[in-house]
């Protein structure tokens, strides 16, 4: 009984010092706030996977909150990105000695730019997500599986860096 009031007398006292939890930052919901995000160099075997990665993370900072605009005329931020990886790499055999399950690797580099003072917000390197899928002896299934897992980790990759985003900003 006594720790607990220690524990919210000690509450009381941080919640009076003025600390508050946010969800957000100002400059994250602020509507004036312009952000480029072109897609994302591709260094991969897929065509597409730099242009799937800029626009998921685009769609996933309207979801999280960004009320900004997109577009480089006037950026207050650039975020730069190149798809460094995208592989497959096999997890289990089957008793034919063919792979059942493969395990796809996405690795991403990404720098935030604060265009107007010209320094460097955030910047990572080896980003990693990861999803399995299935293959078989037909090529369209595991092509189409293989796919799925792609969008899958391009998914978890834009909540990611979404999330980044969102407490720097």
């Amino acid at each position: 009984m006594k720790r607990a009031l220690i524990a919210l007398a000690l509450l009381s006292a941080v919640a009076g010092c003025g600390y508050r939890l946010e969800s957000g930052s100002e400059r994250f919901t602020d509507p004036s706030v312009r952000m480029d995000v072109p897609p994302f160099a591709n260094r991969s075997t897929t065509p597409d996977a730099g242009a799937v990665i800029a626009a998921g993370f685009r769609e996933e900072l309207r979801r999280s909150g960004f009320r900004g605009t997109f577009g480089d005329v006037g950026a207050n931020y650039l975020v730069e990105g190149t798809v460094r990886d995208l592989r497959s790499d096999i997890f289990s055999h089957g008793t034919d000695r063919f792979s059942i399950e493969n395990r796809l690797t996405l690795v991403v580099d990404v720098r935030v730019v604060e265009v107007v003072r010209g320094g460097v917000l955030w910047k990572e390197s080896g980003l990693t997500e990861t999803a399995s899928f299935y293959a078989g002896p037909d090529a369209q299934y595991t092509e189409a599986n293989r796919r799925a897992a792609f969008e899958e980790v391009a998914r978890r990759m834009a909540v990611r860096m979404s999330h980044i985003l969102r407490v720097l900003l």
